[in-house]
This record gives structure tokens, C-alpha cells and sequence, in this order.
């Protein structure tokens, strides 16, 4: 796969090490490969669950050759917790890699679903609010100080896995490609995981709809 990539200058997205194996090793050799070819800012490991099984010694030894090979991940929340696990009794594991890591040491990981009303996951329905509001939880990272970038992991990390970073984003010059959602912040609209209120692409609506409103009818006998 690394060796057609390179030859025909693509993208390599790899569903790695889908699997509880606290042995498993494929993405090891996978962020071997591009290390060598300097070809990993355009790899992406999808799912890599048995890292998150791995012993801790063995874990921090490979983030620091990820970190050297710049490799990214992508973590489908929803169907690792769904699949994974099944044949432990308890303690149960909950299925994710290590996204609190990767956050942690500045390695590029963002939230995906890969699968809708399938076989392998019978819900889901693309809201990546839902991917994220379960993702946050199962990977423990609702701090003050890091859910404000919570809403990265599905925003600008997607962007750098697919290798638009340049042009992606609400800065001047880059396309207008973007979604505006029903809050004031990052916390809002994580914790009410928020309506989209328009999808706007190439500087063009492709849909809009506005806030909610509510009649409320019910007194409480209070003055406010």
C-alpha cells in the first residue's frame, strides 16, 4: 500500500489494528513504513483499538515514533465501543486507542463514523455531534482546559488527515466550506450537541434553518 501511495502520489488510510489483541502490531509496521519513505503526514491509522489494550511501556515507546513519523489516527467512537470488548467479562474494555495520549503529546487524531445502519454498527446517522459528544466521554477528556478543543476532533484534525489544512478554516483566502451551529461556544454546543443551522459550501448555502423557538404555557406563579 505505502509503495503504490508513493508511486502514485495518494492519500494511505489504513483500518489498523481493529481488533482487542493487546499484540496485535500492524500499526507499528505501518508507522515503520512511512517513517522510512518521510510519508506520514499523508497516512492515516483508523481505529487502532488494540493500542489502546497495549501495555503502557509498549504504548510510549511507539508515541514517540509516531510522533517522529508525524502519522495520523482516526478513532470511530461509536462502533469501537459497539465491537469492541464483546468477549470481556469485567473489567470490559472500552474499545478506543489512546486519544487522550495523542491529544497529549500533539499527535493528530480526530473522530470519525464509518459505518451507519450496517452490520457492523446498527445505528448511527452521520451527526458527528453524536461521534463526538461519545468519544469525549469514553476518552475521558472534558477538562476545562481541553474541551474547548474538543470540537477539533472533528473539525480541523479531519482536515489534516486529508491533507487540506491550507485551505480549510474561517480564515481570509481559505474556501468557504463550513457549518454554523446552534450555540455561543464550544461548550455549548458540545453539551447540547447542537443543531447545524446551515451548511454552507463553496460560499453557497446548501441549507439553513433557524433556532428553535418555544411558547411555554405552563405558569409557575413566579414573576421574573
Amino acid at each position: 500500500i505505502v509503495e503504490l501511495a508513493i508511486k502514485y502520489d495518494k492519500l494511505i488510510d489504513v483500518h489498523c489494528d481493529e481488533t482487542d489483541d493487546p499484540h496485535s502490531r500492524f500499526v507499528e509496521l505501518l508507522n515503520a513504513l512511512v517513517l522510512m519513505e518521510d510519508y506520514g503526514t499523508r497516512t492515516t491509522a483508523s481505529h487502532t483499538c488494540s493500542f489502546g489494550s497495549a501495555n503502557n511501556s509498549y504504548a510510549y515507546r511507539m508515541i514517540d515514533l509516531f510522533k517522529k513519523s508525524k502519522m495520523n489516527f482516526i478513532a470511530c467512537p461509536t462502533e469501537n465501543a459497539y465491537l469492541q470488548g464483546r468477549q470481556d467479562t469485567y473489567p470490559k474494555r472500552r474499545g478506543l486507542t489512546r486519544v487522550k495520549e495523542f491529544m497529549e503529546e500533539g499527535i493528530n487524531i480526530a473522530f470519525a463514523q464509518d459505518s451507519i445502519n450496517d452490520p457492523w454498527y446498527p445505528m448511527g446517522n452521520g451527526n458527528l455531534m453524536n461521534i463526538l459528544d461519545n468519544g469525549i466521554h469514553l476518552a475521558q477528556i472534558m477538562s476545562p482546559e481541553v474541551i474547548e478543543k474538543d470540537l477539533d476532533l472533528i473539525t480541523y484534525n479531519g482536515a489534516r488527515c486529508l491533507n487540506i489544512q491550507d485551505r480549510y478554516g474561517l480564515e481570509v483566502g481559505k474556501d468557504a466550506n463550513f457549518t454554523v451551529l446552534d450555540g455561543n461556544s464550544p461548550f455549548d454546543v458540545i453539551r447540547n450537541r447542537a443543531r447545524v443551522l446551515a451548511s454552507i459550501r463553496k460560499g453557497e448555502y446548501l441549507f439553513k434553518q433557524k433556532p428553535i423557538e418555544y411558547e411555554v404555557e405552563l405558569d409557575l406563579g413566579v414573576n421574573y
